[in-house]
């Protein structure tokens, strides 16, 4: 059944014996909330009027003395929760002011919807397809906890290569060895079956999946593909992903985390991020220059590269984030664009021929961003590139991991910390802000809410390491 309209949302309930109907939406920092309600009080007037709640215990959005906030569902989004024991009809929504009925400028999806709605704007395309691939770990068990004297993290895992010696009654050994996990068969791989349950359960949600696999690194990590979706789809789809990993995991008594970096000395996790335009139909990224690119794509590769320094700030928005983009790892830092190479920021991808498939992949990315947010500001950036016609310079088709030192300093990198890549963005907001897409409150509120919450606490509290080099100095 197409579900398009109130109507359609309200008898698919009837059909199904909905019993209960969850609203989702997710905060500014990309958490999913959510409230449920009763079937019995479902009615049409839910996505008119919306439902109320308390904007002020929202992470970054409003002050105690303007608290109410309305959220309107939006129909299209019906999907049946997998996960509740009764059954349950879940809905995102989008947040409006209560008084004047606009759209909150603060939510995610909004800004989103105000990025497609500028591309359609400019005339430069109707469509923009993203594709994220966002990496992850399963791991068996973790605790971590901070106090004023101490602090401690652990996590563990069964195919951890730490656990080669570990008595496990019986040890089966097959575990993968750091940066081994890419990407061999079982019994190494021993959560073949626990990722393709979650692809599964994706698919059964109506979001397809293109493959899974083990990733690099040893203790679990893994990657499942989506299929590329307009933008905003993929923004909500992004969320029933990650709702999805964790929930299927949880049920095999498992856990997944996002974090980019929670091993030391093994890759982390990246969100490499596919992304092409179309207008009516036909692809725009597809041409006789550089890998098959047309000038339209070079000037969004260009676009995408000039305001990478601040553009990170909302893609890789943690300061775990800038654990993975160290000059010289795993991670692509250097702000260079190559066909085939994934040492370089973006990359053009080879598998296909057609012009239908031509794309690029930045390789940036974290999953840890707000996938509304970075995908807009990715966009942005973009036709930022084509309307000044931001030429990307010459690729650069070799390994930048191994440049000679004189080279390297030539390559520019994206920023060493969260700190200074909002510095970054401070300086460099313009781009966001055409058709009111971002407004500046929202970067100023980003920013200081990073620099109060997360920069600053990770900067006053002391970490093993350093007991380790300074203790005894």
């Amino acid at each position: 059944m197409t579900i398009s309209s109130p109507r359609d949302v309200l008898k698919f309930a009837r059909d199904e014996d909905i019993q209960f109907v969850d609203f989702k939406f997710l905060d500014f920092l990309g958490s999913w909330q959510h409230f449920t309600i009763p079937a019995s009080a479902f009615d049409e007037g839910v996505f008119e009027e919306g439902l109320g709640f308390d904007g002020s215990s929202i992470r970054g959005w409003q002050p105690i003395n303007a608290s109410d906030m309305v959220v309107k569902p939006d129909p299209t989004t019906a999907r049946i929760d997998p996960f509740p024991r009764y059954k349950t009809l879940s809905l995102i929504g989008t947040i409006h002011d209560p008084i004047t009925g606009e759209g909150y400028s603060r939510d995610p999806r909004f800004i989103a919807q105000k990025a497609e709605a500028y591309m359609r704007q400019t005339g430069i395309a109707d469509t923009a397809y993203f594709g994220p691939e966002a990496e992850f770990f399963i791991f068996d068990d973790v605790r971590y906890d901070l106090k004023r004297q101490s602090s401690f993290f652990a996590v563990d895992s069964v195919e951890g290569a730490w656990n080669t010696g570990r008595e496990e009654f019986p040890n089966l050994g097959h575990k993968p060895g750091y940066k081994g996990g890419y990407f061999p068969c079982a019994p190494v791989d021993s959560q073949v079956d626990l990722r393709a349950e979650m692809c599964l359960v994706l698919e059964k949600l109506g979001i397809p999946v293109e493959a899974q696999h083990h990733e690099v690194a040893t203790g679990g990590q893994g990657e499942i593909d989506m299929r590329f979706d307009t933008m905003v789809h993929m923004g909500d789809n992004l969320q029933w992903f990650k709702y999805v990993v964790k929930n299927v995991a949880r049920s095999h008594g498992k856990t997944v985390t996002f974090m980019p970096k929670p091993l030391y000395n093994d890759n982390g996790s990246g969100m490499h991020t596919h992304q092409s335009l179309w207008k009516d139909g036909q692809p725009l990224f597809a041409g006789d220059a550089y890998a098959g690119l047309s000038d339209l794509a070079l000037y969004y590769i260009g676009g995408i590269l000039k305001h990478a320094p601040a553009l990170v700030a909302l893609t890789n928005p943690t300061t775990n984030s800038f654990k993975r983009l160290v000059p010289g790892f795993e991670a692509p830092v250097k702000l260079a664009y190559s066909s085939r190479n994934r040492s370089a920021a973006i990359r053009i991808p080879m598998y296909s021929s057609s012009p239908r498939a031509k794309r690029l992949e930045f390789r940036t990315p974290d999953p840890t961003c707000n996938g509304y947010l970075a995908f807009a500001a990715m966009l942005m950036a973009g036709l930022d590139g084509i309307e000044n016609r931001i030429h990307p310079g010459e690729p650069l088709d070799k390994d930048l991991y191994n440049l000679p030192p004189e080279e390297q300093l030539s390559v520019p990198e994206v920023p060493g910390s969260l700190e200074e890549s909002l510095e970054c963005l401070a300086q460099d907001c313009d781009f966001l802000l055409k058709g009111d897409v971002f407004t500046q409150d929202v970067i100023d509120t980003w920013i200081d809410f990073k620099l109060k919450h997360e920069v600053t606490p990770t900067r006053l509290r002391p970490t093993p390491l350093e007991f380790a080099l300074y203790f005894d100095v």
